[in-house]
């Protein structure tokens, strides 16, 4: 897309296009007729985006910490998108870490003259007793409002929609827990809201001019406690009245624990959403239902809407997908170790990488699925995200998706597939999948499986050598399980769903 230095009110920057509101923005702000400019810290996380390759997308790399880049992209922008949280990829340091990249963003915007900032923040108190993270969310919004560009800041609670954090923590929780004991807070009032909701609310700000510096409240017609959100989630699952017995002695970081080991979630984000359980999030104000008014659906409602999204297999974008990627591995240098094992497949590469686009989730790992069973337990137990976050989809996979305990750093589609480790290891691991087709017709397809470590230091060279006995079993029940399910039969087609959590 062609620069402009005229700043046009149909061309928005969005970012944070790569995470779980941004990835589902982007394609309705182009429905709607928007030019869209993406700005992204690895351009290849959207690539397998079907929207990417829109005429009216620009996507451009760069860091939102780069003051002259994030200028030379708001160029010719009416708006801009402000969906950056740095809980994950910053660590403990994520609230300082926030207000620095809000404050430079805000720079920039007066700068590039933009005509106003779009922010969603946290729905909650004021005042004394914010837990970190609603007060990292206001401080946010203050850093950005510090200079001339007006701000509309939407203030949201629970997001409700297939993939969200907060709706995997209460789905997992519900599921595997007849008898849940959570904190004291757990009376505290909520006012959860549809993600559908919520992207139509970030689309209709931008055609309506009265919102323009305003602060909005965002949220569903329900106000209700987190014991009864765990009821009427068990309802819509089928399940019982789960026993809630809240227990005084859990701490937020105890909680955190706890719901790692439960859920997808890692206690990394769990932490700020426990600690925030203490603050009653509702609507203060209803000036957004005023200003744009639009269908809000009711828990049960959004819940439905998710769990059509879940069935069909079409999560659109899920909250393992933000995070910052690694580069091309560095194997250059120092120790390091790999494992290489093959098998010959009468099949085409085709049908082979159809095959291992499957690996993890629901489908396991083709063979010895108590063992990766027990891995994943263990490093949920030392920090770990373990196996609990699963896939989005089931069958595909694109660069940058979350697989377990593995993210996808590298696809070619019936030629490799490469997946980095992120579970807690005291060193750099990926698992390699090569494809090479045999000469001649008909010949068999030989796949080759690298496990490939780099160790850290002393513990990286003895956790190596402790694991080595196990990866002839494991890798080689593998790759016979691949070749197995490839050779009896082929795997079925999937189709989006008509309706759902959009």
């Amino acid at each position: 897309m062609e620069q402009v230095q005229i700043n046009q009110p149909d061309h928005v920057l969005l970012t944070g296009a790569t995470g779980y509101i941004g990835g589902r923005l982007a394609p309705r702000l182009l429905d709607s007729g928007y030019f869209v400019r993406c700005l992204v810290r690895n351009p290849r996380k959207l690539s397998a985006r079907p929207w990417a390759e829109h005429p009216r997308v620009d996507i451009i790399g760069g860091d939102a910490g780069d003051f002259k880049r994030l200028v030379e992209s708001m160029r010719g922008c009416g708006a801009a998108y402000y969906l950056i949280h740095s809980m994950v990829s910053a660590g403990p340091e994520y609230r300082k870490h926030d207000r620095y990249l809000a404050g430079i963003f805000a720079r920039a915007a007066r700068e590039a003259g933009v005509g106003r900032i779009i922010y969603l923040g946290g729905l909650g108190e004021t005042g004394e007793g914010l837990s970190e993270h609603l007060s990292s969310r206001r401080e946010v919004e203050e850093e950005l409002a510090s200079g001339p560009v007006p701000v509309t800041v939407l203030r949201a609670a629970m997001i409700i929609g297939s993939g969200s954090a907060s709706y995997e923590i209460l789905r997992y929780l519900v599921e595997r827990l007849p008898v849940i004991t959570p904190p004291l807070a757990i009376n505290t009032l909520q006012q959860p809201i549809s993600v559908r909701n919520v992207l139509n609310y970030l689309i209709d700000c931008l055609r309506t001019p009265e919102t323009i510096g305003k602060i909005l409240d965002i949220g569903g017609p329900d106000v209700m406690s987190y014991r009864e959100m765990m009821q009427v989630m068990a309802e819509a699952h089928g399940l019982g009245n789960r026993l809630i017995i809240p227990v005084p002695a859990i701490s937020p970081r105890l909680a955190a624990w706890w719901i790692q080991l439960i859920t997808p979630i890692s206690h990394r984000i769990a932490l700020p959403l426990s600690e925030g359980v203490r603050n009653q999030v509702i609507c203060r104000n209803d000036d957004a239902v005023k200003l744009m008014p639009q269908e809000l659906l009711n828990i049960r409602e959004s819940i439905a809407a998710a769990d059509v999204r879940i069935s069909s297999n079409y999560i659109e974008t899920a909250w393992s997908d933000a995070g910052v990627m690694p580069g091309d591995p560095d194997w250059s240098g120092g120790t390091n170790f790999t494992n290489v094992y093959q098998i010959d497949i009468d099949a085409t590469p085709e049908e082979v990488y159809k095959e291992i686009s499957c690996i993890g989730g629901e489908h396991g790992y083709y063979g010895a699925d108590w063992l990766w069973a027990l891995r994943g337990i263990m490093d949920q137990v030392i920090g770990g995200p373990g196996l609990r976050r699963g896939r989005k989809d089931s069958k595909h996979v694109a660069y940058g998706d979350a697989i377990d305990f593995w993210r996808v750093i590298e696809v070619e589609p019936a030629k490799r597939l490469v997946l980095r480790a992120e579970m807690a290891l005291p060193g750099d691991a990926d698992l390699e999948f090569d494809i090479i087709q045999g000469e001649g017709n008909p010949t068999p397809t030989r796949l080759v499986s690298t496990a490939r470590f780099k160790p850290r230091g002393l513990a990286g060279l003895m956790y190596w050598f402790s694991v080595l006995p196990l990866h002839r079993f494991v890798f080689l029940k593998m790759l016979h399980g691949i070749k197995h399910a490839v050779e009896s039969k082929p795997a079925p087609s999937v189709t989006r769903p008509e309706s759902g959590d959009w």
